[in-house]
């Protein structure tokens, strides 16, 4: 019989899907890897499930403990289905910026959650980095994952999620398209697909108030660069070492009214119900159209689910509220 042993089986070997009244204006084949078919529903069950692996071989991890990290929601969804298969207890800490969906999820898999404010300096007390990393010191048998520096994020991307898009391509990629947050899956599936094929281009999806772009065109970590924004999920205004900004060819800028426009988009006009950075991911491959050619093969990577943003960009009020549509 074929059957799963636990829900982490299914982590991974999800579709490539093919765009099409979108990018009907690009030369080239656009294909969606669409990582909501992991159990999760997001790209981040793999380096959730890689993470915890790896702190449990070198004992950071210890049975009966307790996981703790900041987290945007995806991560910790990731973290808390693994924590559940393998008796772990879990506290996220969230920016109240995050979607409501984001936190009722996290509680309905049995996690505690603290929610923090979004708009202060990283290294204010209050913010979520010194929140989970202040509980990690303090609770016993705790682990603090630290999802943005810890390398085994981007080496999940580099053993499950990169080797899946070129086999899924046949070794014909010649693009791939992906938000950059903490940096793993462009840096893993970026390095494995530059191994195969050195030619191959790497394009991170950045957004306003975020300082990856300016920091890979200058060297210059500017913080007039950063400002609240409302887009879940990529830009920082840190440098997490899971971002190599060697493998990154470039980075465009979606602003956060696009983002929301396009996620829209994506669910009314390509059946793709997907997460608000699915959007700014297609609106910065749209702003990309002068990269491709009609012989490219061109993969975006879309992160998560259209549910954890039903209240949000979702909900035509909100988005009227925004000034986003009229």
């Amino acid at each position: 019989m074929d059957y799963s042993k636990n829900i982490l089986e299914t982590i991974g070997n999800t579709p490539l899907v093919k765009l099409n009244k979108l990018t009907e204006d690009l030369p080239c084949l656009v294909l969606a890897k669409y990582e909501t078919f992991n159990p999760g529903n997001s790209v981040k069950d793999r380096m959730a499930l890689t993470m915890i692996e790896d702190a449990e071989a070198d004992g950071r991890l210890k049975p009966g403990g307790t996981i703790i990290e900041g987290t945007s929601g995806n991560t910790g969804m990731g973290l808390a289905l693994a924590a559940i298969v393998k008796g772990y207890k879990c506290i996220f800490v969230m920016a109240d910026k995050q979607s409501k969906e984001k936190v009722d999820m996290l509680r309905a898999v049995g996690a505690e959650v603290v929610v923090c404010p979004t708009d202060v300096e990283p290294t204010d007390p209050r913010s979520y980095y010194s929140v989970s990393k202040r509980l990690g010191e303090e609770i016993p048998n705790s682990w603090y994952v630290n999802q943005y520096d810890n390398l085994s994020n981007t080496k999940a991307h580099y053993q499950s999620t990169g080797p899946e898009i070129w086999k899924q391509t046949e070794g014909k990629i010649t693009h791939f398209v992906v938000g950059v947050g903490t940096g793993g899956t462009i840096s893993g599936v970026g390095k494995y697909l530059k191994e195969q094929n050195p030619n191959i281009k790497v394009w991170g999806i950045d957004t306003y108030g975020s300082v990856f772009k300016k920091y890979h065109e200058t060297g210059i970590f500017d913080e007039k660069e950063i400002y609240p924004y409302v887009t879940e999920g990529i830009g920082e205004d840190i440098l997490p070492k899971n971002v190599d900004f060697d493998i990154i060819d470039g980075f465009t800028k979606v602003t956060d009214k696009d983002a929301a426009v396009y996620t829209q988009l994506l669910a009314k006009q390509e059946g793709m119900f997907l997460g608000n950075s699915a959007g700014a991911a297609i609106k910065g491959l749209l702003q990309l159209k002068e990269h491709f050619t009609k012989d490219d093969v061109v993969v975006v990577l879309f992160h998560d689910h259209g549910s954890r943003y039903v209240g949000k960009m979702f909900n035509n009020d909100w988005m009227k509220k925004m000034g986003y549509i009229e």
